[in-house]
């Protein structure tokens, strides 16, 4: 698995707006805070809304807010709104790409693994990282 700069940008994002949950953020104050591109950081915010992470408002007085508090929101949680599912080999979601899945004595281990790794991803939300940063 890799975490691509589209979803490390996602995480920014929550990360920024988990630390002042009671306002709207608009796209270009994130973007700025968070040194990363104003069309990119609009594309990411898009997903999150549609993954049903963050809300948005439109409108002069619109913008962005989290949908839950930072303790409800996991890594987990962003990493698949960008990236859908997690897995480690593409035998893991796509039946078709392996054909030898039932007599692979490796897949049980890429499913340990993969099982391993959303586990330690849902242990960690926003609000523990707030606690680092603030």
């Amino acid at each position: 698995m890799k975490i691509t700069r589209e979803t490390d940008y996602a995480i920014r994002c929550i990360l920024h707006m988990a630390q002042e949950t009671e306002k709207l953020h608009m796209i270009t104050d994130i973007a700025k805070k968070q040194d990363m591109p104003k069309s990119f950081v609009a594309k990411i915010l898009q997903k999150l809304a549609k993954a049903k992470i963050v809300s948005s408002t439109r409108g002069v007085n619109g913008g962005f807010a989290l949908r839950k508090t930072p303790s409800e929101i996991t890594l987990l949680h962003v990493i698949e709104a960008v990236q859908g599912p997690i897995f480690i080999n593409s035998c893991m979601v796509d039946n078709k790409r392996c054909s030898r899945r039932s007599l692979c004595s490796v897949h049980p281990v890429w499913i340990e693994i993969r099982n391993i790794l959303i586990d330690k991803l849902k242990k960690y939300d926003f609000q523990f990282f707030c606690k680092k940063t603030g």
